[in-house]
């Protein structure tokens, strides 16, 4: 067997251990996100609280991960950072069964995203160099795509212990299993690649003179595509208040969505390697339509329009990151991946405010932005295909 298959060999198993913690800790946090609202309101939150630490958390998460960049790239201690990052992340859910009143809660709820907000530049970071010998876009696709195993069993779990009238405690503290599991994960690949830098051939070193514009404008485009997609709870919302599925469909359509999500993941990742930034023009295009069939049709429809947010979604969580290794040195990928991550949330976080503003005062106006805001994203990817025509 040739060293270059070898070498690739490693990437894979990088790739695949840090999926797998993914979905350890996917399975872990998205569980307890999805009950996070109803145990608030247990404890004796108004809805008002409820949206204001939902928010604050997302918004606190993603604003922290420019200084989690910044500082992996200084220090070159990815797998601290990281670590830490897992630990918050992780160890605030169970600790959600011993709160005793909506204040301790929250501020563990926040915690938890503050933790993830950590741990995810310089995980990419790390996942970037590994990516590079079997195709970014597939790398990131596969790591995606083990994420969303843990994104569906996390709540479907949750969801069985409630069935079974266990308790919002039971839930929590089982999480605590899953959690332990994607530590123990995270150890192995600690000690198996303790330099996954290593993974990367190495390209000249070039002094880094500031990010360039074609960074800029993806970023531009990457916030655009993040201010027009609704978040899920708005569509649920909808779903409840209008009477076009019932409590108990409701989680199953999103379920229906995740898993889109990973097959898109995997699929529009493979066709990013071959076909670069046209892929994700492709998938702006079709994601974009998500709006008018969910919010303006029947369950058929609703169904349909659920597929185009998984399809939006796994292309955001996978080809979105991928793209970003092609364009950045090594050595400044930390603090990339940070101001992406900024970027892209703070977009999210004030689309998603206008969205839902709109949804209460004007309905057709909601969804015209939601198309409008992503499609605009697409002249921008094809001015950008000509500069960085393929993945690197």
């Amino acid at each position: 067997m040739s060293q270059l298959s070898i070498s690739t060999r490693k990437a894979l198993l990088f790739v695949v251990l840090m999926g797998i913690v993914s979905l350890f800790s996917d399975m872990t946090y998205e569980g307890a996100r999805s009950i996070n609202g109803s145990y608030l309101a247990i404890l004796g939150a108004s809805g008002a609280i409820v949206g204001v630490v939902a928010g604050a958390g997302e918004l606190i998460g993603f604003a922290i991960r420019l200084l989690s960049g910044y500082l992996s790239d200084r220090t070159r201690s990815f797998w601290t950072i990281t670590f830490f990052g897992y630990l918050v992340n992780l160890l605030a859910v169970p600790l959600l069964a011993l709160a005793g009143n909506w204040q301790m809660a929250a501020l563990l709820m926040v915690l938890e995203r503050v933790g993830k907000g950590v741990r995810v530049p310089p995980r990419d970071a790390m996942l970037s160099y590994a990516t590079q010998r079997m195709g970014r876009g597939w790398g990131f696709g596969l790591h995606e795509a083990l994420d969303q195993i843990g994104a569906i069993s996390g709540p479907l779990i949750v969801a069985a212990v409630l069935y079974f009238r266990n308790g919002y405690q039971s839930g929590y503290l089982l999480l605590f299993l899953p959690a332990l599991l994607a530590l123990t994960t995270l150890t192995a690949a600690r000690f198996l690649y303790p330099r996954p830098q290593d993974l990367e051939i190495r390209q000249p070193h070039l002094q880094f003179q500031g990010f360039s514009r074609t960074f800029w404008l993806y970023l531009i485009a990457a916030a655009l595509i993040a201010a027009g997609f609704a978040d899920f709870p708005l569509i649920a919302y909808h779903l409840q208040k209008n009477a076009l599925a019932s409590e108990a469909l409701i989680p199953v359509l999103y379920a229906v969505a995740m898993a889109v999500d990973a097959l898109a993941a995997l699929l529009f990742g493979r066709l990013f390697d071959r076909f670069g930034l046209s892929i994700l023009m492709l998938v702006a295009a079709l994601s974009a339509f998500f709006a008018p069939l969910v919010f303006w049709g029947g369950l058929p429809l609703v169904l349909s329009g659920m597929a185009l947010w998984g399809i939006g979604m796994g292309a955001q969580e996978s080809i979105l990151r991928a793209a970003i290794a092609g364009m950045i040195a090594p050595e400044q990928r930390g603090t990339a991946y940070g101001l992406f991550n900024m970027f892209y949330g703070i977009a999210w976080f004030l689309g998603s405010l206008l969205l839902g503003i709109l949804y209460d005062r004007a309905l057709p106006w909601m969804i015209l932005f939601s198309v409008t805001a992503q499609l605009l994203a697409i002249p921008i990817l094809a001015s950008l295909r000509r500069l960085h025509p393929l993945p690197g």
